[in-house]
């Protein structure tokens, strides 16, 4: 089989990517490993970054008219009260607020539209088992196993989407740097009731912080742990997790029993890392192949459909002529996207330091510090933190 582009997994970036260089006439052939979406808890907060994206590309009705939440801001309850920390209302765009939208939804929107283009090949339960290479050891597409058997797929450039677990990455021996995280995550369903109020709320307490996502009839909940411990919390026992979220949301105590087993109760390890080199000959790595990203601010998603808006802006042209694309083209995008990775990360890195890691090992009273009481003071500068989330560095445009 042969094709201009092999994108090698079929999230955002991966589809995104796909879309966007099908559009401009490119032969572009996804691979997914799964056979459909439908897999929970998966990254669903979608940016105003992203939103006005799909709407340069005229795709904003289509996403508006997907089943998700909105949430204009972000509040904290510590125990001497609620603040408001994140207005995204404040934002200057067209979409200031977080979209939450089950990713599935997004993901599967994304692919019908990518259908309809001539060019545009989307291959499900498709795993990527090596790397095919020519003459002078640049990679010429992938070998993968498929519903029908073995495959290869020949390809002038090769680019991995597939996540921080990349199969590309790994055969192309490249290794990030790992700079660590204090917490991993529990995710779980709790049920959502019609008073219970709408938006998104985050509860820090001694021990750590839980956040509360409104997904319509239910609550997607992120419990946040030390890094290595759901051991211990597993060894106490399910009734001493439906306590601790008890005290995290008390307003969930009549239903906590919803967490009927550990089956319910989902592990998230967090990593942080990045390449040195986001690329080799014939190849390029983007999203969390090239950068995980901590769940902090929950712009991972949206880093990665930026690194593939980038992509096809820069390299599409090239491709669509059927010009060859050099390991500079290649390079030059890993320098137009390095620096959003790099600037994020070092925020969440440094507020998983000063912030996530005394919390997870503090046993007393948790007071709302200072910065967050002036952002409560002066609502104005709930701007920053919202324009800092929600637009982020270097956002990408599609002219």
């Amino acid at each position: 089989m042969k094709t201009t582009v092999c994108v090698v997994g079929g999230g955002p970036a991966g589809l995104v990517l796909g879309l966007l260089l099908a559009r401009q006439g490119v032969a572009v052939t996804v691979l997914e490993k799964h056979a459909d979406f439908l897999r929970d808890f998966r990254g669903d907060t979608v940016h105003p970054s992203t939103l006005n994206m799909l709407d340069e590309i005229g795709l904003g009705e289509r996403m508006a008219a997907l089943r998700g939440r909105k949430a204009g801001a972000l509040r904290a309850t510590f125990d001497d009260g609620t603040y408001a920390i994140v207005d995204f209302t404040r934002l200057p765009v067209p979409h200031n607020y977080l979209y939450f939208v089950p990713q599935w939804d997004f993901l599967e929107m994304l692919a019908t539209e990518a259908a309809r283009l001539p060019t545009f090949t989307l291959l499900r339960s498709a795993t990527v088992t090596g790397l095919l290479r020519d003459e002078s050891g640049a990679v010429a597409g992938v070998r993968a196993v498929g519903p029908e058997g073995e495959l290869e797929i020949q390809a002038s450039l090769t680019v991995a989407c597939d996540g921080r677990d990349s199969a590309v990455r790994r055969e192309l021996g490249l290794k990030p740097v790992e700079y660590g995280a204090p917490m991993d995550v529990l995710w779980f369903r709790i049920s959502r009731q019609a008073d219970d109020g709408d938006g998104l709320a985050m509860r820090i307490g001694a021990g750590g912080l839980m956040l509360a996502v409104d997904r319509g009839d239910y609550y997607q909940c992120a419990y946040v742990i030390a890094k290595g411990g759901y051991d211990k919390i597993r060894a106490a026992g399910l009734e001493a997790l439906r306590k601790q979220v008890t005290r995290r949301h008390p307003t969930l105590a009549d239903r906590v029993g919803e967490l009927a087993t550990w089956d319910d109760v989902k592990l998230l390890t967090v990593k942080v890392n990045r390449l040195k080199r986001w690329h080799a000959p014939g190849a390029l790595l983007i999203g969390d192949a090239a950068h995980a990203m901590s769940p902090i601010g929950g712009v991972g998603i949206n880093l990665a459909v930026q690194d593939a808006a980038a992509t096809a802006r820069m390299l599409g042209p090239k491709l669509a002529t059927g010009q060859p694309v050099t390991e500079a083209d290649l390079a030059a995008v890993e320098k137009r996207r390095r620096l959003p990775a790099v600037v994020t990360q070092n925020i969440q890195r440094a507020a998983q330091r000063r912030v996530v890691d005394p919390l997870l090992h503090t046993t007393g009273r948790v007071e709302a510090p200072a910065p967050i009481r002036l952002l409560q003071r002066i609502p104005a500068l709930q701007a920053l933190p919202a324009r800092l989330v929600g637009i982020g560095v270097r956002p990408e445009h599609l002219r």
